[in-house]
């Protein structure tokens, strides 16, 4: 069965989605609009917790923002391909939830699966409208369907944004979904490895950093993204 999703926001691992736009998704949502996540990996290179763990954590935020669908693609972290292979897996969930917009990973950041990801799901957008691609899902052949836009969600490394989402209002839903997952940033009491997500200096940056863009744009929190390609307006009243 296929649904049709406003939203589809895609993930290399569970928590890049709400590190990303966990703000933007939580306000569409409040405004009706139907948001899915799907996971490429389960993250099981992940230095803190493990992959039972996470699979409840990334439940525990899915619950907290809302969403429709959440899905896990069970490609090898660190390891996938952005090849016929994973483009295929990747555009059957195109197909299957019919998304009028896509969000995605960075364009370029410091882990390797979020560029990876990032170019993989925007090719995927690209080759799933296309009708002489066949795929098949659940028995059943799956019409072509391209998203309308792709937008790239900033990660760890500050890429200047093309356009910033208005966040106010939505702050502590983002850190909250974000905190579900409790075994992979700053705890005191933890006894793990540290690792460059796992500080207080990460946790503060969740917030400065919205809140910095937030800044600019004369609000008090905001999240950016990239794109490649223009984002079109009808008119410059759409830009107010």
């Amino acid at each position: 069965m296929d649904y049709q999703i406003d939203i589809l926001a895609f993930g290399a691992h569970p928590d890049d989605v709400e590190l990303g736009c966990a703000g933007t998704i939580a306000k569409e949502i409040s405004m009706g609009k139907k948001v899915a996540i799907i996971d490429l990996t389960e993250g099981e290179l992940g230095t803190r917790g493990s992959v039972e763990i996470r699979y409840k954590e990334s439940a525990r935020a899915s619950d907290i923002l809302g969403i429709s669908f959440r899905e896990n693609l069970k490609m090898r972290d660190g390891f996938f391909k952005n090849d016929e292979e994973h483009q295929l897996q990747v555009i059957k969930m195109i197909r299957k939830y019919r998304p009028k917009i896509v969000l995605c990973n960075a364009v370029d950041d410091r882990h390797i699966d979020h560029g990876k990801g990032a170019k993989l799901v925007s090719d995927a957008c690209f080759l799933s409208g296309l009708k002489r691609i066949e795929t098949i899902l659940d028995g059943e052949k799956q019409e072509a369907w391209r998203p309308n836009v792709v937008f790239h969600y900033i990660q760890w490394k500050d890429l200047k944004p093309d356009f910033v989402v208005d966040i106010s209002g939505f702050m502590d839903k983002k850190v909250e979904a974000i905190m579900a997952y409790d075994s992979q940033f700053y705890n005191p009491n933890s006894d793990e490895t540290i690792t460059p997500i796992a500080t207080q200096n990460f946790l503060d940056s969740i917030k400065y950093r919205s809140q910095d863009l937030g800044r600019l744009i004369g609000t008090d929190f905001a999240e950016g993204f990239t794109v490649e390609r223009y984002v079109a307006v009808n008119s410059l009243d759409d830009l107010l």
